[in-house]
């Protein structure tokens, strides 16, 4: 796995970080729901439960099939978490019963559909590091505004690529090249994943070198539209180009190699063209390269040296790249 790079060049700031019950806090915040229809949808805080654990717990615990339970996006195992969960309506009473020592069901409303992969605004966080000195605390202030000012670079976090994280992507490229077979489907999806994403996470360092103070835009990038959530390549990178990306309209994206996925031109394709593999059959798409942390604030006790920050992300970006690109320093290569 590549080292991830950052904007920000200061000196590394040295504190602890652990990813506990206690330490990692994450809510997610929902779409809308309907509050009608034939699916419940209910609240879920659970502890040291990543979301396979909690949809197997659920599949057993109600005796219906894990396909059957919705849910809008993946939760770490270590930390506290609360996450939106769909489920037939005809299991209400079962779902009443359910009972399980690390699961709490908070709220439940009724929603139309079955919940989907990115059905979520975005996930608010809450984490605490620890022994952090004081005089570092100005700085860390300093860096958070200028990270909500720029940008933070929307890596893939170290959890993406598992505990062995070199003989996944090693394992995912000969599936992909047909020297290994997974019977495991889900297994399979997982490492390919991977394997798209640490594509990504190298385009970005590339890109990440071309930049100061700021990412830096270049001529055939592929754009995503905020409004209209839609991609787009500019015939050329106009001053209303620019100026949209900076008041926070429009995006860079960066590319996860695959089927159907829009590739960049020009300059930026130079870039991009060296992170992708158009042998991958599974289906690509385009991220976003940079995110904006949103709701910031930190709070810091000085007996204990703690440090708290509260802020939220938006979907699919990891709270991990936030602390690495505070400490400058990767928590995991």
């Amino acid at each position: 796995m590549i080292k991830r790079e950052f904007i920000q060049k200061h000196k590394p700031i040295n504190f602890k970080f652990y990813q506990n019950i206690d330490d990692f806090i994450v809510v997610e915040n929902p779409i809308k729901f309907t509050n009608r229809g034939n699916f419940i949808i209910a609240k879920i805080k659970k502890k040291s439960l990543g979301t396979w654990d909690l949809l197997e717990s659920l599949s057993k615990g109600l005796r219906i099939y894990e396909n059957e339970l919705g849910y809008a996006g993946l939760k770490d195992k270590n930390a506290t978490t609360t996450q939106y969960i769909s489920i037939p309506r005809k299991y209400a009473k079962d779902l009443n019963k359910f009972r399980h020592p690390k699961i709490e069901i908070k709220e439940t409303f009724l929603h139309s559909t079955k919940l989907n992969i990115g059905d979520l605004e975005g996930n608010s966080f809450e984490i605490t590091l620890h022994e952090v000195k004081e005089e570092d605390l100005y700085k860390i202030e300093k860096i958070l505004k200028e990270i909500s000012k720029t940008g933070m670079p929307n890596y893939f976090g170290f959890q993406r690529f598992g505990h062995d994280a070199q003989e996944n992507l090693d394992k995912a490229r000969r599936y992909i090249y047909g020297d290994l077979l997974i019977k495991d489907r889900k297994l399979a999806k997982m490492l390919v994943s991977a394997y798209q994403s640490d594509f990504f996470n190298k385009w970005l360092v590339a890109r990440i070198a071309h930049s100061s103070e700021e990412f830096k835009a270049l001529a055939g990038d592929v754009f995503r539209s905020y409004k209209e959530d839609k991609f787009f390549t500019p015939k050329s990178l106009t001053e209303n180009i620019l100026e949209d990306f900076k008041d926070r309209k429009i995006v860079p994206t960066g590319l996860l190699p695959g089927r159907y996925a829009f590739r960049s031109t020009n300059k930026a394709r130079k870039i991009e063209e060296k992170y992708d593999d158009t042998y991958i059959q599974e289906k690509g798409y385009r991220r976003d390269a940079i995110v904006y942390p949103k709701d910031v604030n930190i709070s810091y006790n000085k007996e204990t040296s703690k440090c708290t920050l509260k802020f939220t992300l938006p979907k699919g970006s990891y709270a991990t790249v936030l602390i690495e690109n505070i400490a400058n320093r990767n928590l995991k290569v």
